[in-house]
């Protein structure tokens, strides 16, 4: 009689594995995508709408403290180690799950539009009374090709490191 091996479970194929190399493709993904989203926020985004995009503002406006650097601080961490984790293990294997013929650019630019939402409406919004999207300022559609930008980046860190 022939033995066969175990048919891969649905877990195994919607999640990369949890390896030193998963988080290594985070971290260089986190890394290559924030300084993205830095340069864009810093550099061009300032010659667009006359002022850089400020994150660590809307981070001391939703919990409420002062400290501009710790408020920095947030953002990066958030932006190199939690965003390209939540790409990896929750918009990609939903998208292959539910959405298996979106090629791979499409669901990058969609993690990049429900970051967008996140941040100018969960967090600018619900959690610090802001406008819903800054009431669609030109500041907003800078945020947008941002946090597009961002979700390129890591898409295609996770395309290269992962061959996914």
């Amino acid at each position: 009689m022939q033995s066969h091996a175990a048919p891969a479970t649905t877990a195994s194929r919607l999640f990369p594995p949890l390896a030193l190399s998963t988080f290594v493709t985070a971290l260089i993904a986190g890394v290559l995508a924030d300084g993205t989203w830095e340069f864009w926020a810093r550099v061009i985004t300032p010659l667009w709408v006359g002022g850089p995009l400020q994150p660590a503002a809307l981070v001391q406006s939703v919990f409420g403290f002062s400290n501009f650097a710790l408020a920095e601080a947030i953002h990066l961490v958030v932006g190199v180690v939690f965003y390209p984790l939540g790409y990896l293990f929750i918009a990609k294997p939903i998208a292959d799950r539910f959405l298996p013929f979106l090629p791979w650019p499409v669901v990058a630019l969609g993690y990049g539009v429900g970051l967008w939402v996140f941040a100018l409406y969960i967090m600018a919004h619900l959690f610090a009374g802001l406008p819903p999207f800054l009431n669609f300022i030109a500041l907003t559609w800078a945020s947008l090709i941002g946090h597009l930008l961002f979700g390129l980046v890591v898409g295609i860190v996770v395309r290269w490191r992962m061959g996914a």
